[in-house]
C-alpha cells in the first residue's frame, strides 16, 4: 500500500507540473537571446537595467534603445539597432568625477600608514594619516575595482579617470571610503575638485590646492554656485555652461572647468604647482 500510495502521489504531482508548464509557459522572443549575445556581457548596470539581459529585454520590448549601453562602441550599438530595426538612440555620456586634487606633491601627511595597501583599510586607522581628513588616500582602491581600465593612479598617487573608457558603472563610487567619486554627465563642466570643509588660509598648510572658502566663485556665478558648509556647490539644474568665469579668481584652483580637449583647467589666479616630488609631512 505504501508503494502504491507513493507511486500515485508521484504521478499526480508530475501531472500537475506538466499541466502547469503547459498553461503557464510563456514563449520568449528569440530576439532577446540574440540581442543579449550582442551586448558586452559586463553586467555593469550603467544602463540602469539589471545586467545585459535586462537591457536586452528592454530593447526588444521597445522601452530602451541600444544607445543605453555605454560599454559598446558606436559600431556595436549600430549593429544591434540594425538587427532589431530600431534607432540607435542618443544618451549623454556619464563619467566618474573625483572631488580631490590633493596628490602627494601638494598635500601633506600627518602620519604614515603601514598595513594592507587599501584606502578602506587605511581609513579605519585614524582616517588614513592624511593631513586633510577629506582628501584622497591614494592607495588605489578605485583603480583596483575598475573593470574597464578607466582609472589609473598618476605619479602623485591621485586617481585619474579616463573619460573615454569610463562606463559610469559606479564601482569606484562604492569603493572610495572618503566618498570622493560621483557620477556626472560630461556636460557638467564646472567642478569643485575638493571636499574640504575647513575655512581660511590655514587649510593651505595641509593642501595647497584645497578650497579655502573664499567665496569668489559664488560671487562670480550667483545663483549657479552657492557656499554650503564652507564649500562651493554647483546647481547643475541651472545653466552653468556660460559660467566658466567662476574659476578665474579661485586662488587655489579648487574649482575647475572640464575642457573637452584639455581636461580640468584652473583659473588664471590659481597658483601654478611645479613641485614634482612628495611634499614633506606635517609635524604631529
Amino acid at each position: 500500500m505504501a508503494v502504491l500510495t507513493l507511486a500515485a502521489l508521484s504521478f499526480l504531482l508530475a501531472s500537475l507540473l506538466v499541466l502547469a508548464h503547459r498553461k503557464l509557459h510563456v514563449d520568449e522572443d528569440p530576439r532577446i537571446d540574440a540581442t543579449h549575445r550582442m551586448l558586452p556581457g559586463t553586467n555593469c548596470g550603467a544602463c540602469g537595467f539589471p545586467g545585459c539581459l535586462g537591457l536586452a529585454e528592454a530593447i526588444v520590448g521597445g522601452t530602451a534603445l541600444p544607445g543605453k549601453c555605454t560599454v559598446m562602441t558606436e559600431d556595436e550599438r549600430e549593429e544591434v539597432a540594425e538587427f532589431l530595426g530600431v534607432s540607435v538612440g542618443a544618451e549623454e555620456k556619464v563619467v566618474a568625477r573625483l572631488a580631490c586634487a590633493g596628490g602627494t606633491n601638494v598635500a601633506r601627511n600627518r602620519a604614515r600608514y603601514e598595513g594592507i595597501a587599501s584606502c578602506r583599510g587605511a581609513a579605519l586607522v585614524a582616517g588614513g594619516g592624511k593631513a586633510c581628513f577629506w582628501g584622497c588616500l591614494g592607495l588605489g582602491d578605485c583603480e583596483a575595482v575598475c573593470d574597464f581600465d578607466a582609472i589609473y593612479m598618476n605619479s602623485h598617487s591621485l586617481p585619474v579617470v579616463v573619460d573615454d573608457a569610463c562606463t559610469a558603472c559606479g564601482d569606484c563610487v562604492d569603493a572610495c571610503p572618503k566618498d570622493l567619486f560621483s557620477l556626472h554627465p560630461v556636460s557638467h563642466r564646472l567642478w569643485v575638485a575638493c571636499r574640504n570643509l575647513e575655512k581660511g588660509d590655514a587649510v593651505l598648510a595641509d593642501c595647497e590646492v584645497a578650497c579655502d572658502a573664499c567665496g569668489k566663485c559664488a560671487a562670480d556665478a550667483p545663483g549657479v554656485i552657492s557656499m554650503v558648509g564652507n564649500l562651493p556647490v554647483v546647481d547643475y539644474a541651472r545653466d552653468h555652461q556660460k559660467q566658466r568665469q567662476a574659476i578665474d579668481r579661485c586662488p587655489t584652483g579648487a574649482i575647475v572647468w572640464y575642457d573637452e580637449k584639455d581636461g580640468p583647467v584652473t583659473g588664471s589666479a590659481a597658483k601654478r604647482v611645479i613641485r614634482q616630488g612628495t611634499r614633506l609631512s606635517s609635524p604631529t
